[in-house]
Formats: structure tokens, C-alpha cells, sequence
């Protein structure tokens, strides 16, 4: 057992507190959690990761990285809501207690059911651990069980997550490395819409006789069947022009609207430079896709023609 460390020289090891999640560390009997145990604030984050609710979640991180949470854009806080749950979309959570002591959650999906476990706690002063496994609700067997170790910090008098199993969660740290992946996934997803936009743009083309209008003439209708005003060529989101990240752009090129010698442009554009998207796609008037950096503005023909076989400009290991 570990000699008891003087408030004093605990206070000047703060910045080691990594190291004392890690340590087995004195542990105290086992008792039914108070109303703000370190337990009862981790049934409420996981049961605010499983339904996707971002307010409640924060109020689980600590300040410094509630703020890096704030900075995230929608997509990333919500996958990092669903791996903190290990699911792939949002569920229904309930949660109950068990003849052990153990705070049990449910997050209910249409695929699973997953069942997430906390065990009591064990204090050292301000830090808290408590064992947590997560499985199949189905499982009897406990195969497809995971266990980790959460690490919890009092911070304000409430108890606040700081680390999952050896990960010491550090959220400004992790900013940079989102931001790649979120970028090269809303990339390759910017191509696609584009693709299917300039597809609209010439099913339009050859049903109507002409170019249309505008973005939104291609959305879904909003009510009955699709028609010239609203033709259900793509979606809402491209119609609105924004979709995962990249702002839409669509212009006719010259006065004439009308038959096939009718020409017209289209582009995607970060909508939030360096966080959402990095290269600008730029589509001509022969059909041709075109990619480039533009420090977030539009692109253009002369831009390098898109090779989809390259690795984007945003991937770590280009």
C-alpha cells in the first residue's frame, strides 16, 4: 500500500497526474456514491455520448478541454461521441443500477443494444478511477466485452473525466490530428456531391429542355411531385449548398440557359478553411473536375485536373 501523500506535496505534483490515475493507488471501501460521485458523473457523460447530446457532455470535461470540445466543428464532436460509446450512431439510453453496485447503461441502437458497466470507484483525494466495461447487451459470455480503466478529476467541486484507460484525454492536443482526418474525409465526400450536382445539373438539362436556375430548383420538392421548380435531383443539403463541410456554388456561364450549347460551373468551397476542408474543387463547363488550394476560395480551370488515385494534400502521409 502506498504511504499517504502530505496535501503539500500532492499539490506540487499536479502536473504528474497522469501517473497517479495509472497507480494503483489506496484504495477506499467500497459504498454506494453519493449524488456527485465520480460514478454517477460518468453515467451522465456516457448517457449523453449515447444520445449524441453535446450539451450535457461537456459538462463532463474539464474546462480546458470543454473549450477544445467547443472548438470542434459538429462532425468531429460527434464522432468522438460515438467512439467514447463505441457505436456508430446515436442510440436511446436508460440506466439502472444492479445487486452489486455496479451503475449500469443501456444505449439502445437499431443494430445493438450496448450495456456499459461502472464499477465503484477507487479515491485518492481529487482523482478517481472506476473500472468500466463495455459489451453486447446479448452477450452472456462476455466475449465481445471491452475494460478500461476512466480516470475522473474533481475540478470545482465536480467530478470531471480526464483520461480513458492509458489515454490521458487532452482534447487540444487531438485538435490537430481531427482536423486531418475530418478534412480528408469531407474531401473525398465534396468530390462525390460534386459529381452527383454536375449528374443533376444535365438530368435537369435534358427533362426541362434548359440549365436550371439555380441551386435549389434541384432539391426535393416540398410537396407532391418533383417538378421544374423543385426537380428531387439531389438532396437538401447540396439544394441549400452546404454539405460536410464544403459551401456549394453553381453559376451559368453566358446569357443562354437554353438545349445542350448552354453552359454552366460548378464548385465546392471549405466552408471553414484549414478545420472543414483544405483544397477548393472546381468543375468546368466540359464536365472536368478540378483541384486545388486556395486558402478557401473558389477554384478554378486552371487548376490541376482531379486525380482521384493520388493521396490528397491533407493526408498525414503524404
Amino acid at each position: 500500500m502506498f504511504a499517504k501523500i502530505p496535501k503539500a506535496c500532492f499539490s506540487t505534483r499536479v502536473g504528474f497526474l497522469l501517473l497517479f490515475l495509472l497507480a494503483n493507488a489506496w484504495k477506499t471501501p467500497a459504498q454506494a456514491p453519493a449524488a456527485n460521485a465520480p460514478a454517477i458523473a460518468l453515467r451522465d457523460a456516457l448517457v449523453a455520448a449515447c444520445s449524441q447530446n453535446t450539451t450535457e457532455f461537456v459538462a463532463a470535461l474539464t474546462a480546458r478541454n470543454a473549450e477544445a470540445f467547443a472548438r470542434m466543428t459538429p462532425p468531429a464532436r460527434a464522432t468522438f461521441l460515438k467512439r467514447f460509446v463505441l457505436l456508430d450512431k446515436p442510440g436511446k439510453p436508460r440506466t439502472q443500477g444492479d445487486p452489486q453496485g455496479k451503475t449500469q447503461v443501456f444505449c439502445a441502437t437499431p443494430e445493438v443494444t450496448t450495456l456499459m458497466e461502472i464499477d465503484q470507484p477507487e479515491l485518492r483525494d481529487n482523482l478517481a478511477y472506476l473500472p468500466l466495461d463495455i459489451k453486447d447487451a446479448n452477450d452472456s459470455t462476455g466475449l465481445s466485452a471491452h475494460h478500461v480503466i476512466m480516470g475522473m478529476v474533481r475540478e470545482s467541486g465536480q467530478w470531471k473525466i480526464v483520461s480513458l484507460g492509458l489515454l490521458f484525454l487532452d482534447l487540444p492536443s487531438l485538435e490537430a490530428e481531427w482536423d486531418r482526418a475530418e478534412i480528408k474525409s469531407n474531401e473525398q465526400a465534396a468530390i462525390a456531391s460534386l459529381k452527383q450536382l454536375v449528374e443533376a445539373v444535365e438530368t435537369y438539362r435534358k427533362t426541362y429542355t434548359r440549365l436550371p436556375d439555380a441551386l435549389r430548383v434541384l432539391g426535393p420538392p416540398e410537396t407532391g411531385a418533383p417538378k421544374a421548380e423543385r426537380a428531387g435531383l439531389v438532396d437538401a443539403e447540396i439544394a441549400t449548398g452546404l454539405k460536410d463541410g464544403y459551401s456549394f456554388r453553381y453559376v451559368i456561364v453566358g446569357a443562354n440557359t437554353s438545349g445542350a450549347p448552354a453552359k454552366y460551373e460548378a464548385a465546392a468551397i471549405p466552408a471553414e478553411y484549414g478545420r472543414t476542408g483544405q483544397r477548393s474543387f472546381f468543375c468546368d463547363s466540359a464536365g472536368v473536375i478540378h483541384a486545388g488550394d486556395h486558402k478557401g476560395a473558389v477554384g478554378n480551370e486552371l487548376d490541376p485536373k482531379l486525380d482521384e488515385s493520388a493521396p490528397t494534400e491533407s493526408d498525414p502521409h503524404h
